[in-house]
């Protein structure tokens, strides 16, 4: 198996929406699919890094977590401004817009933003 990340859904359809449309941007695709539960991977080829979106195991309702975040280093800038319109039109809310962020280094470019449930996100470019 490999390395991968899992956020809960509270809705599964809405969040898959949201992830299908903002992973979209940047080449990513689901790789498997059954009910409450989906993966994505780039290329949809399940390999490499894995991102699980699925309701919580124990039937408990979903939370986002203080301090947690899933970031995707992306190839260009274009990519981050595609995955933020994305997601904003699919159910996300605005964490930080699209921007230069050079206090974390002189070409860093990033947009955050969470997905319907409330898990942080975050897109990078670091050309």
């Amino acid at each position: 198996m490999s390395v991968y990340a899992t956020v809960g859904a509270i809705d599964p359809a809405k969040s898959n929406d949201f992830w299908d449309a903002a992973l979209a941007t940047i080449g990513w695709s689901k790789h498997a699919d059954f009910p409450g539960w989906r993966a994505y991977s780039e290329g949809g080829k399940g390999e490499g890094f894995v991102l699980w979106v699925c309701k919580p195991f124990d039937g408990q309702p979903s939370t986002a977590g203080n301090g947690q975040m899933v970031g995707f280093m992306v190839k260009s800038v274009s990519e981050v401004d595609a995955f933020y319109e994305a997601a904003m039109a699919n159910g996300g809310t605005d964490e930080g817009k699209p921007d230069p962020r050079p206090h974390y280094g002189p070409n860093w470019y990033a947009a955050y933003m969470r997905d319907p449930a409330g898990n942080k996100v975050s897109v990078v470019y670091n050309g």
